[in-house]
Protein backbone atom coordinates (compact mmCIF):
# COMPACT_ATOMS: atom_id res chain seq x y z
CA UNK A 1 0.00 0.00 0.00
CA UNK A 2 1.35 3.42 -0.92
CA UNK A 3 2.19 5.55 2.09
CA UNK A 4 0.41 8.85 2.61
CA UNK A 5 3.62 10.84 2.19
CA UNK A 6 4.54 9.10 -1.08
CA UNK A 7 1.03 9.54 -2.46
CA UNK A 8 1.09 13.23 -1.55
CA UNK A 9 4.44 13.69 -3.25
CA UNK A 10 3.19 11.99 -6.41
CA UNK A 11 0.03 14.07 -6.54
CA UNK A 12 1.97 17.28 -5.92
CA UNK A 13 4.49 16.32 -8.61
CA UNK A 14 1.62 15.72 -11.07
CA UNK A 15 0.25 19.19 -10.30
CA UNK A 16 3.71 20.72 -10.83
CA UNK A 17 3.99 19.02 -14.24
CA UNK A 18 0.57 20.35 -15.23
CA UNK A 19 1.56 23.87 -14.15
CA UNK A 20 4.63 23.70 -16.40
CA UNK A 21 2.55 22.38 -19.31
CA UNK A 22 0.06 25.19 -18.79
CA UNK A 23 2.92 27.68 -18.70
CA UNK A 24 4.33 26.34 -21.98
CA UNK A 25 0.92 26.77 -23.60
CA UNK A 26 0.62 30.33 -22.31
CA UNK A 27 4.10 31.12 -23.66
CA UNK A 28 3.05 29.81 -27.06
CA UNK A 29 -0.14 31.89 -27.04
CA UNK A 30 1.91 34.97 -26.22
CA UNK A 31 4.17 34.25 -29.22
CA UNK A 32 1.13 33.88 -31.47
CA UNK A 33 -0.25 37.22 -30.26
CA UNK A 34 3.08 38.78 -31.26
CA UNK A 35 2.80 37.24 -34.74
CA UNK A 36 -0.75 38.54 -35.07
CA UNK A 37 0.17 42.07 -34.03
CA UNK A 38 3.47 42.56 -35.80
CA UNK A 39 3.35 40.12 -38.74
CA UNK A 40 -0.39 40.48 -39.51
CA UNK A 41 -0.75 36.71 -39.07
CA UNK A 42 -4.49 36.64 -38.49
CA UNK A 43 -4.66 32.84 -38.54
CA UNK A 44 -2.72 33.03 -35.28
CA UNK A 45 -5.75 34.65 -33.62
CA UNK A 46 -7.82 31.51 -34.06
CA UNK A 47 -5.00 29.40 -32.66
CA UNK A 48 -4.82 31.67 -29.60
CA UNK A 49 -8.55 31.30 -28.98
CA UNK A 50 -8.37 27.51 -29.25
CA UNK A 51 -5.38 27.42 -26.90
CA UNK A 52 -7.18 29.69 -24.44
CA UNK A 53 -9.84 27.02 -23.97
CA UNK A 54 -7.10 24.50 -23.17
CA UNK A 55 -5.41 26.98 -20.82
CA UNK A 56 -8.70 27.47 -19.00
CA UNK A 57 -9.09 23.69 -18.68
CA UNK A 58 -5.63 23.39 -17.14
CA UNK A 59 -6.50 26.23 -14.77
CA UNK A 60 -9.68 24.53 -13.54
CA UNK A 61 -8.02 21.11 -13.24
CA UNK A 62 -5.00 22.41 -11.32
CA UNK A 63 -7.16 24.39 -8.90
CA UNK A 64 -9.37 21.35 -8.35
CA UNK A 65 -6.42 19.02 -7.76
CA UNK A 66 -4.76 21.45 -5.35
CA UNK A 67 -7.99 21.90 -3.42
CA UNK A 68 -8.46 18.14 -3.28
CA UNK A 69 -4.96 17.57 -1.90
CA UNK A 70 -5.36 20.35 0.66
CA UNK A 71 -8.71 18.96 1.80
CA UNK A 72 -8.02 15.24 1.83
CA UNK A 73 -4.34 14.77 2.60
CA UNK A 74 -3.44 17.34 5.29
CA UNK A 75 -0.11 18.43 3.76
CA UNK A 76 2.74 19.61 5.96
CA UNK A 77 3.86 23.25 5.93
CA UNK A 78 6.21 23.00 2.93
CA UNK A 79 3.70 21.14 0.76
CA UNK A 80 0.99 23.57 1.85
CA UNK A 81 3.21 26.46 0.71
CA UNK A 82 3.83 24.83 -2.66
CA UNK A 83 0.18 24.04 -3.32
CA UNK A 84 -1.09 27.46 -2.27
CA UNK A 85 1.55 29.10 -4.49
CA UNK A 86 0.51 26.90 -7.42
CA UNK A 87 -3.12 27.94 -6.98
CA UNK A 88 -2.10 31.58 -7.08
CA UNK A 89 0.38 31.45 -9.94
CA UNK A 90 -1.95 29.55 -12.29
CA UNK A 91 -4.32 32.50 -11.95
CA UNK A 92 -1.52 34.71 -13.22
CA UNK A 93 -0.88 32.32 -16.10
CA UNK A 94 -4.57 32.26 -16.97
CA UNK A 95 -4.70 36.05 -17.05
CA UNK A 96 -1.68 36.21 -19.38
CA UNK A 97 -3.53 33.81 -21.67
CA UNK A 98 -6.58 36.08 -21.59
CA UNK A 99 -4.45 39.07 -22.53
CA UNK A 100 -3.01 37.10 -25.46
CA UNK A 101 -6.58 36.67 -26.71
CA UNK A 102 -7.18 40.40 -26.26
CA UNK A 103 -4.04 41.24 -28.23
CA UNK A 104 -5.18 38.93 -31.00
CA UNK A 105 -8.52 40.74 -31.19
CA UNK A 106 -6.69 44.06 -31.33
CA UNK A 107 -4.59 42.73 -34.22
CA UNK A 108 -7.78 41.91 -36.16
CA UNK A 109 -8.80 45.57 -35.95
CA UNK A 110 -5.38 47.16 -36.42
CA UNK A 111 -4.77 45.34 -39.69
CA UNK A 112 -7.33 47.68 -41.29
CA UNK A 113 -5.06 50.70 -40.69
CA UNK A 114 -1.56 51.72 -41.83
CA UNK A 115 1.17 50.70 -39.34
CA UNK A 116 1.73 53.29 -36.64
CA UNK A 117 5.29 54.66 -36.22
CA UNK A 118 5.41 53.27 -32.67
CA UNK A 119 5.04 49.65 -33.82
CA UNK A 120 8.78 48.81 -33.77
CA UNK A 121 9.11 49.95 -30.16
CA UNK A 122 5.89 48.17 -29.27
CA UNK A 123 7.31 44.97 -30.78
CA UNK A 124 10.40 45.32 -28.58
CA UNK A 125 8.18 45.76 -25.52
CA UNK A 126 6.26 42.60 -26.49
CA UNK A 127 9.51 40.66 -26.92
CA UNK A 128 10.78 41.84 -23.54
CA UNK A 129 7.57 40.70 -21.84
CA UNK A 130 7.84 37.32 -23.58
CA UNK A 131 11.41 36.95 -22.33
CA UNK A 132 10.19 37.68 -18.80
CA UNK A 133 7.58 34.93 -19.02
CA UNK A 134 10.08 32.45 -20.50
CA UNK A 135 12.63 33.15 -17.77
CA UNK A 136 9.91 32.88 -15.14
CA UNK A 137 8.90 29.42 -16.33
CA UNK A 138 12.54 28.30 -16.32
CA UNK A 139 12.83 29.65 -12.77
CA UNK A 140 9.75 27.65 -11.80
CA UNK A 141 11.12 24.43 -13.29
CA UNK A 142 14.44 24.98 -11.48
CA UNK A 143 12.89 26.43 -8.28
CA UNK A 144 15.22 29.43 -8.46
CA UNK A 145 15.09 31.25 -5.12
CA UNK A 146 16.29 34.47 -6.78
CA UNK A 147 13.54 34.45 -9.40
CA UNK A 148 11.54 37.31 -7.91
CA UNK A 149 14.46 39.75 -7.82
CA UNK A 150 15.71 38.78 -11.29
CA UNK A 151 12.37 39.17 -13.03
CA UNK A 152 11.59 42.42 -11.23
CA UNK A 153 14.60 44.02 -12.95
CA UNK A 154 13.23 42.98 -16.34
CA UNK A 155 9.79 44.28 -15.37
CA UNK A 156 11.27 47.74 -14.84
CA UNK A 157 12.36 47.72 -18.50
CA UNK A 158 8.82 46.91 -19.65
CA UNK A 159 7.37 49.56 -17.34
CA UNK A 160 9.71 52.16 -18.83
CA UNK A 161 8.68 51.16 -22.35
CA UNK A 162 5.04 51.48 -21.35
CA UNK A 163 5.58 55.01 -20.05
CA UNK A 164 7.40 56.10 -23.21
CA UNK A 165 4.79 54.63 -25.53
CA UNK A 166 1.89 55.96 -23.50
CA UNK A 167 3.30 59.48 -23.67
CA UNK A 168 3.81 59.10 -27.41
CA UNK A 169 0.26 57.83 -28.02
CA UNK A 170 -1.73 59.85 -25.50
CA UNK A 171 -0.23 63.19 -26.46
CA UNK A 172 0.02 62.69 -30.19
CA UNK A 173 -0.99 65.83 -32.05
CA UNK A 174 -2.52 66.39 -35.46
CA UNK A 175 -4.06 62.94 -35.62
CA UNK A 176 -5.42 62.45 -39.13
CA UNK A 177 -8.51 60.33 -39.64
CA UNK A 178 -10.09 58.13 -36.99
CA UNK A 179 -8.56 57.72 -33.55
CA UNK A 180 -9.34 53.99 -33.20
CA UNK A 181 -5.75 52.87 -33.95
CA UNK A 182 -4.46 55.11 -31.15
CA UNK A 183 -7.00 53.69 -28.73
CA UNK A 184 -6.18 50.11 -29.77
CA UNK A 185 -2.43 50.64 -29.42
CA UNK A 186 -2.92 52.23 -26.00
CA UNK A 187 -4.87 49.13 -24.96
CA UNK A 188 -2.14 46.90 -26.42
CA UNK A 189 0.67 48.48 -24.40
CA UNK A 190 -1.49 48.27 -21.27
CA UNK A 191 -2.12 44.57 -21.89
CA UNK A 192 1.61 43.95 -22.38
CA UNK A 193 2.43 45.85 -19.20
CA UNK A 194 -0.08 43.73 -17.27
CA UNK A 195 1.29 40.51 -18.79
CA UNK A 196 4.74 41.49 -17.53
CA UNK A 197 3.27 42.23 -14.09
CA UNK A 198 1.71 38.76 -13.96
CA UNK A 199 5.04 37.20 -14.95
CA UNK A 200 6.64 39.11 -12.08
CA UNK A 201 3.97 37.79 -9.71
CA UNK A 202 4.74 34.23 -10.78
CA UNK A 203 8.47 34.75 -10.23
CA UNK A 204 7.82 36.11 -6.74
CA UNK A 205 5.68 33.07 -5.97
CA UNK A 206 8.56 30.84 -7.09
CA UNK A 207 10.83 32.58 -4.61
CA UNK A 208 8.16 32.09 -1.94
CA UNK A 209 7.96 28.35 -2.70
CA UNK A 210 11.69 28.01 -2.11
CA UNK A 211 12.27 30.41 0.77
CA UNK A 212 8.91 30.69 2.50
CA UNK A 213 9.34 34.45 2.49
CA UNK A 214 7.10 36.89 0.63
CA UNK A 215 8.75 39.79 -1.19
Amino acid sequence: MIGEGTQLQRRTSKVAQDVLRMGALVEESFRYSHKALFESDLEAVQIIKAQDREIDRYYRDIEMHCASILTLQAPVAQDLRILSAFMQLVRDLERIGDYAVDLGNIALKLVLYPPHPCMPELAIMSSQAQIMLAKTMVALSELDREAGAKIKLLDDTVDNAYERLYQQLAYQRDVKGVVEPIVLLTLAIRHLERMADHATNIAQRVSYIVTGQRN
